[in-house]
């Protein structure tokens, strides 16, 4: 089973999303497991504390050592083998397909969700092996960024979406993916379904598809398109599309 034990101050924030949408089904099946750890369970005074000034000075508090310490001693008690412990941050790598793919097929993690302005480094130096950030902005602490991995992962589930649709993602082949659309053919204004999609000629449908993806990327992340080229994902006709689209 694929196991997630969150650390977090706030686990009400999750229930919501565990058990809706399309997601709810990893979960449901037993194929993940998702355990809440309230942080103050682990607080050292009857105040039930978890953060303090930081030393030198600075606005704002920091979250102790010493019941974070205490709470991955109990989680990895709990769990019987070492994992490893994800901390959002907006220090840490951005959060993408490559690593989502790598959490999904492993036996989880411990998701440990700071708060206020950080998490004692010492802490970090010595557990965390994973930082991650979700961009480069910054956000009230670490839930968001943990129910956006665990749906990320959950939708990757034998199962979860059916059919696997995941397979032709925005990221899985390391392009974004082209337009959708669906009825009417015709909306009122005149504007109208590209023909190739009601066409029925699988083939064309495909390369017509591969060729929005294309366009797209190269639009809008020719960092992927870089990417693609270096990894030997690009066809001679890839090229010569994106040669005659002038990208």
């Amino acid at each position: 089973m694929l196991r997630f034990d969150v650390l977090t101050l706030f686990p009400d924030l999750f229930a919501p999303h565990l058990t809706l949408g399309i997601t709810r089904r990893a979960f449901e099946s037993g194929q993940m497991d998702v355990k809440l750890w309230p942080l103050r369970d682990f607080a050292g005074d009857a105040y039930r504390r978890v953060d303090d000034r930081p030393f030198g000075g600075g606005p704002g508090m920091v979250m102790l050592a010493e019941p974070l310490e205490r709470a991955l001693a109990a989680v990895q008690a709990d769990r019987g083998a070492p994992a490893d412990v994800v901390h959002f941050t907006p220090a840490g790598r951005h959060l993408d397909q490559t690593l989502v793919s790598r959490l999904a097929c492993g036996p989880g993690a411990v998701l440990l969700c700071g708060r206020y302005e950080g998490v004692d480094q010492r802490v970090i130096d010595r557990h965390v092996t994973v930082e991650v950030s979700l961009g480069d902005f910054v956000l009230s602490g670490g839930e968001l960024p943990a129910l956006v991995l665990l749906d990320a992962v959950a939708r990757l589930q034998d199962g979860v979406l059916s059919p696997p649709s995941h397979e032709q993602d925005s990221f899985s082949d390391g392009l974004i993916e082209g337009p959708a659309y669906s009825r009417p053919e015709s909306l009122p204004d005149g504007r109208s379904v590209p023909p190739v999609l009601l066409s029925g000629h699988h083939g064309e449908i495909a390369r017509w598809k591969r060729d929005r993806a294309l366009e797209i990327t190269a639009r809008r992340r020719p960092d992927l398109i870089a990417a693609a080229r270096a990894n030997g994902r690009l066809s001679a006709r890839d090229e010569s599309l994106l040669r005659t689209l002038g990208l």
